[in-house]
C-alpha cells in the first residue's frame, strides 16, 4: 500500500471521522488555516495580524447562590466542621455542604496514598 492509494486516504478519513466526530473537523479546519496564516505573515515579517476567524463562544453555566433558605446554620462544634478543621481545611465562608465535599476529597486523597 503506497501513500498515493486512494484506499489508504479513504480510510485515514474514516478513522480521523471517527476519532473526532464530523462536527469537530470544520472547527480543526479553521484553526490549522488561521494558525498558517499567522505562521506566514510572521514569517514574512509584515506586522499585521491575522484575520480574527470568528469564534462562537461557548456557554457558560453559572449556578445561581444558594439562597439564605437553603444555607444551614451550623456552629463551631458540628462533627464535619471539627474534623475539616483536624485536616487542615479552612471553613470559614463555606457551607455546611462545601465543607462535606472538601472533607471527603481529602479524605480520598489521603486513602489513595
Amino acid at each position: 500500500m503506497a501513500w498515493d492509494d486512494p484506499v489508504v486516504w479513504v480510510l485515514i478519513a474514516a478513522i480521523v471521522i471517527f476519532l473526532f466526530g464530523a462536527s469537530k473537523i470544520p472547527q480543526f479546519a479553521r484553526s490549522i488555516g488561521s494558525a498558517r496564516r499567522e505562521f506566514e505573515q510572521a514569517w514574512k515579517g509584515t506586522g499585521q495580524p491575522a484575520a480574527a476567524v470568528p469564534v462562537q463562544p461557548t456557554p457558560v453555566q453559572t449556578t445561581p447562590p444558594p439562597s439564605t433558605a437553603a444555607v444551614q446554620t451550623f456552629g463551631a462544634e458540628d462533627p464535619i466542621v471539627v474534623a475539616a478543621r483536624n485536616e487542615g481545611i479552612v471553613t470559614e465562608g463555606k457551607t455546611r455542604q462545601q465543607i462535606a465535599s472538601d472533607l471527603a476529597w481529602k479524605l480520598k486523597q489521603k486513602e489513595s496514598t
